[in-house]
């Protein structure tokens, strides 16, 4: 039921049924590969202890001292370099059928989407940056059917590239604040936000 709908999706977007499953199978497995491309050096306060001895009586005593935390980040093949791939061959699409014209409002929802996936975007301590699910594709559907031209094409970027710029790329300076030993940016894979946000979008417009 859901590779079928993922094929209905990338038949709006005017991709063949083939590759449609193609992709589908490359993000599935492609969930499990996270190529790191960064590391994030944070400072944090931890008190330690340490034992003396006076007079023959062993004492513990507390003392604060400055660790280092390395964050490293990852890009996720399936649910992020894919999505990406798709929305870059989509733009280049929009530029010769539709001229540069078309590739402007695609732009344009774009940055709206990614402003207000911004806005509602949480850094959630030891896994990374979280976003209310119905969001992005309820900000793809809007901004298609305002913008009323190419619809899917429309919605699956701005869905994507939305989530994926204004949930992690413009939380960067953040991702120090988590905690965790990697951030992966489409970490969930088929199911992460931006995967997912696009086809929803595409679907239901």
């Amino acid at each position: 039921m859901f590779a079928e709908s993922v094929r209905i999706a990338f038949l709006k977007l005017g991709i063949p049924a083939s590759v449609a499953y193609l992709l589908f199978i490359s993000s599935l497995f492609g969930s499990f590969i996270n190529i790191p491309i960064a590391e994030i050096k944070s400072y944090v306060p931890t008190i330690k202890v340490s034992e003396v001895t006076f007079f023959g009586i062993r004492y513990v005593v507390p003392y604060l001292d400055i660790s280092e935390d390395i964050t490293v980040v990852a890009v996720n093949l399936g649910g992020c370099l894919i999505p990406l791939s798709v929305s870059l061959y989509i733009l280049l699409t929009i530029m010769k059928t539709v001229g540069i014209q078309g590739v402007l409002r695609a732009i344009i929802a774009v940055v709206v989407a990614s402003l207000v996936i911004n806005s509602v975007s949480r850094p959630v301590k030891g896994l990374g940056i979280a976003v209310p699910t119905f969001v992005p594709p309820l900000v793809a559907i809007l901004l298609a059917l305002i913008l009323d031209t190419n619809k899917p094409a429309i919605a699956y970027i701005s869905g994507t590239l939305g989530t994926l710029i204004g949930a992690d790329l413009m939380n960067w300076r953040k991702l120090k604040n988590i905690g965790a030993q990697m951030v992966s940016i489409g970490g969930a894979g088929t199911f992460d936000g931006i995967y997912l946000s696009g086809l929803f979008a595409v679907l239901l417009v």
